[in-house]
Formats: C-alpha cells, sequence, structure tokens
C-alpha cells in the first residue's frame, strides 16, 4: 500500500523520533495533543493492537494509514460537532484556526510548557497547505487518526 503525501506528512509527525515507526509512547503523546486530553494507556494498547498487523509493537506507515483510513470511514458521521468543540478549544485568537501562539497557550493548559517554536514545529507537522497555521480540516484529518 503506498500511502498518500497528506499521510506520510501524518505519520512523520506522530514518528517523533524519525526511526520510521510510532511507539506506543508517540502515539499516546500526539493523540494528547490532537484532543487535548490523555488517551489511557489501556486505549493506546488496543489502537495498536488492532492496527498492528505485524506483532511488532509499532505502527509501520502502512499499517498507520490503514487505520487512518478505517478510522476516517468509521466516524464521517461522528466527527461534526465533537470535532468542532475540541478545535474551539485551540482557536484563541479569533482567526478561526489553531496559530502557534493558541497552540502554546492550549498546552500550557494541559501542563506542558512549550516555546513558540516546538509549537510552530508541531503545527508544520499537521499543515497541510504550508499556511502556518492549522484550519479546521487540517484538524478534522490529524484527529482521524
Amino acid at each position: 500500500m503506498v500511502a498518500s503525501a497528506k499521510f506520510r506528512r501524518e505519520f512523520a509527525a506522530f514518528d517523533q523520533d524519525g526511526d520510521g515507526k510510532i511507539s506506543e509512547a508517540e502515539l499516546r503523546l500526539c493523540m494528547k495533543a490532537a484532543l487535548g486530553g490523555d488517551m489511557s494507556a489501556k486505549e493506546v494498547q488496543a489502537l495498536m493492537a488492532t492496527a498492528d498487523t505485524d506483532g511488532d509493537g509499532f505502527l509501520d506507515e502502512e499499517e498507520f494509514v490503514r487505520l487512518v483510513e478505517e478510522t476516517a470511514a468509521g466516524t464521517q458521521d461522528e466527527e461534526g460537532d465533537s470535532c468542532r468543540e475540541a478545535f474551539g478549544m485551540y482557536v484563541m485568537e479569533g482567526r478561526g484556526c489553531i496559530t502557534p501562539l493558541s497552540l502554546k497557550l492550549m498546552m500550557s493548559r494541559l501542563g506542558l510548557h512549550l516555546d513558540v517554536n516546538k509549537c510552530q514545529a508541531m503545527i508544520r507537522r499537521f499543515d497541510l497547505n504550508g499556511d502556518g497555521v492549522i484550519t479546521f480540516d487540517e484538524f478534522k484529518t490529524m484527529m482521524m487518526i
């Protein structure tokens, strides 16, 4: 299975150490940033178990893409209000998008004190159109994972 450019960028965003695999810790950290809340260890393990088809304890790019596609197919009807509500938690500057500063503020509320440069780097990982902010559509894509 060949991943689209969009899914490759998402995979790279989750693969924080660049080893070509997503670990449970990487998945949990990225989901915390994406959802604005923590996933339990059991939830992460269950998600990994369903997607890790080769049983190595990691998600490679193919497994990741399959997970994203299956999740997207199953949540298209459910994503509207809850996704918009979660997106709204990060939008703080009245621009209708997530900026590095609004991400920094939200992460501080979650107990993660990051500088603006780190927030810019996080945004670049999911910023599919390269405008330096996360739009609602980009946020929805990130949330499908």
